[in-house]
């Protein structure tokens, strides 16, 4: 199948047994899993998402809405099908990959092979947030916060400021996106966290375990939000391990 509005695929892989579909983050997009597809390619056939409003869609309005986004999404991947399902979603995507993976079990029968959680707390784990509220020199400084001082991240202010339309609806979606504590999934959950990410305890990684009727894992990482920029090779290896025993037991 080729790639749509919605999905990238870099390197097709069409011998894999597992369909890895990665999110990106809130203002992120489809390229920031290129290397992730390319290292893990042809094992597995990686999906990246674009979202609307940036880069070869930025003339689509963007998204406000953490249910809009995941009804859209889940049926975009109806075509997918044929082959088991795992997410990849860091940050804003991890609970995206989340409410997509509550439809496709409700709605389709279909119970993904696993979800991996970077970069965000359990869906249940509200804390009040308003960046989306604040003006762009605010958003910018949410966005330096969060990246350091690691240019891979953040990219040149200039860019970031032609984005920042997209980075300001997606925070508007996972700010006032809420989760009961029984909103479960019966896939297995896989959770990758910084031990310095600002925006996620330990407990609240932890708290993941209670939205599956399955096993959780979790993996601390030194660094803070975007810990996964210095951690490619070895959060590669847990992929690739994981996916690889998921399919001999699918």
């Amino acid at each position: 199948m080729a790639s749509s509005r919605w999905i990238r695929r870099y390197h097709p892989s069409e011998g894999s047994q597992v369909r890895l579909v990665c999110l990106p983050h809130a203002g992120g997009s489809a390229s920031f899993y290129f290397p992730m597809s390319q290292a893990l390619a042809p094992a597995l056939d990686v999906l990246s998402v674009q979202y609307p409003g940036r880069q070869d869609r930025r003339d689509e309005p963007g998204i406000t809405d953490m249910a809009c986004y995941a009804d859209e999404l889940a049926g975009e991947l109806l075509p997918w099908l044929d082959r088991p399902l795992a997410f990849f979603g860091h940050s804003m995507g991890a609970v995206l990959a989340f409410e997509v993976t509550r439809r496709l079990e409700r709605d389709h029968g279909v119970t993904p092979v696993r979800i991996f959680a970077s970069g965000r707390r359990a869906p249940s784990s509200h804390r009040h947030e308003t960046v989306h509220l604040r003006d762009d020199d605010g958003v910018v400084a949410e966005m330096r916060e969060l990246s350091g001082t690691d240019s891979r991240i953040l990219g040149d202010e200039e860019i970031l400021r032609m984005v920042l339309p997209a980075i300001r609806t997606d925070y508007t979606a996972i700010e006032n996106y809420r989760a009961a504590p029984e909103d479960v999934v019966h896939t297995p959950i896989t959770v990758l966290t910084g031990e310095a990410d600002p925006r996620t305890t330990r407990e609240e990684a932890e708290s993941w375990g209670k939205h599956t009727t399955s096993d959780v894992e979790i993996h601390c990482f030194p660094g803070g939000h975007f810990f996964l920029a210095n951690h490619q090779e070895r959060i590669m290896k847990i992929v690739s391990e994981r996916l690889t025993a998921d399919a001999r037991t699918n």
